[in-house]
C-alpha cells in the first residue's frame, strides 16, 4: 500500500512539474503577422490570419492616424510614397498592398482578429511625426475602437512613447501595456503601473540583470525582434514571457 502511495505521489509530482514547465515556456508573437514564410504582406490581414492558423500566442501590428482621423495599419509612416498622417482616408483606401489587399484600417483588422479568441492582437501605437498631441489623439482613438468592437480581452498595447503607454493605462486600466523604447528600468516600469517591458534583445543582453528584476517584480518580459535560433534559445532559457519574431515557424518549433 505504501509503495503504491509513493508511486502515485511521484507521478503526481512529475505531472505538476511538467505543467509548471509548460506554463513557463516563452510564447510566440508574430512580428507584423506571419508574412515572411507565407507570402503574405507584412501587417496585412492575411498575415494576421496566417499567425492565427500557426497558433501564435499573438500577432503584432502597427497603427497610424490619417489627416482626417481614420486609423490605418502599416509599419512605416509612409507607404508607396504616401505619408499616412498627411493623407485622407479616401486617398489611403486606394493603396494596394503587395498581396492585393487594400491598406487595412484598424477597424477591418480588429474585426478580422475578433473572429477567434486564441491569438492576441498586439497593437503598437506608432509615435507621430507631427506632434505629441497627434500621438495621444491616436492613442485615445485606438482604445475607443478596441472597446467599441469588444476586443479588449484579446488586445494588448505597446508603444515607444512612454506618455502613450501612460495614456493607455489611464483610458484602459485593465489592459496589458508594455513599453518599447528600452530606456526605463524595471523599477520605473513598476512605478508607472505598466504591465512590463517589450525591449530589443540587445537591451536585455546589455542589462541581463533586468530580466531577473522584472521576473521578481512579476512584470512581463517581451523581446523583439529575434530571428535567429541561437538568440531565440538564449531567451527561451531565460524563461522570458514573450518573444516577437519574423520567424514564428522556427520559434514555435523551438518551444513546442
Amino acid at each position: 500500500m505504501k509503495k503504491n502511495i509513493l508511486v502515485f505521489t511521484a507521478l503526481l509530482f512529475c505531472l505538476i512539474t511538467f505543467e509548471g514547465m509548460s506554463q513557463n515556456k516563452s510564447k510566440v508573437i508574430a512580428h507584423r503577422g506571419a508574412w515572411k514564410n507565407t507570402g503574405a504582406t507584412e501587417n496585412s490581414i492575411a498575415a494576421l490570419e496566417h499567425a492565427i492558423k500557426l497558433g501564435c500566442y499573438g500577432s503584432e501590428f502597427d497603427v497610424h492616424m490619417s489627416a482626417d482621423s481614420v486609423l490605418f495599419v502599416n509599419h512605416d509612416h509612409t507607404i508607396k510614397g504616401t505619408d499616412i498622417e498627411k493623407s485622407t482616408a479616401q486617398e489611403l483606401s486606394q493603396i494596394k498592398l503587395g498581396n492585393g489587399e487594400s491598406l487595412p484600417t484598424l477597424e477591418a483588422y480588429l474585426k478580422a482578429g475578433s473572429k477567434q479568441k486564441k491569438t492576441r492582437l498586439i497593437l503598437e501605437i506608432k509615435t507621430s511625426r507631427i506632434s505629441k498631441e497627434h500621438s495621444l489623439a491616436l492613442t485615445r482613438k485606438c482604445v475607443e475602437m478596441v472597446k467599441a468592437l469588444k476586443v479588449e480581452k484579446i488586445t494588448d498595447y505597446i508603444a515607444f512613447d512612454f506618455d502613450v503607454c501612460l495614456k493607455v493605462r489611464a483610458l484602459a486600466p485593465k489592459a496589458h501595456v508594455e513599453y518599447l523604447n528600452g530606456d526605463k528600468t524595471p523599477a520605473e516600469i513598476q512605478a508607472a503601473n505598466l504591465s512590463g517591458t517589450d525591449y530589443h534583445y540587445s537591451v536585455y543582453k546589455k542589462n541581463e540583470n533586468w530580466i531577473d528584476e522584472l521576473q521578481n517584480k512579476k512584470l512581463a518580459i517581451n523581446v523583439w525582434t529575434v530571428n535567429d535560433k541561437s538568440t531565440m534559445q538564449w531567451f527561451v532559457d531565460k524563461k522570458v514571457d514573450f518573444i516577437t519574431t519574423n520567424e514564428p515557424e522556427l520559434l514555435l518549433e523551438l518551444v513546442k
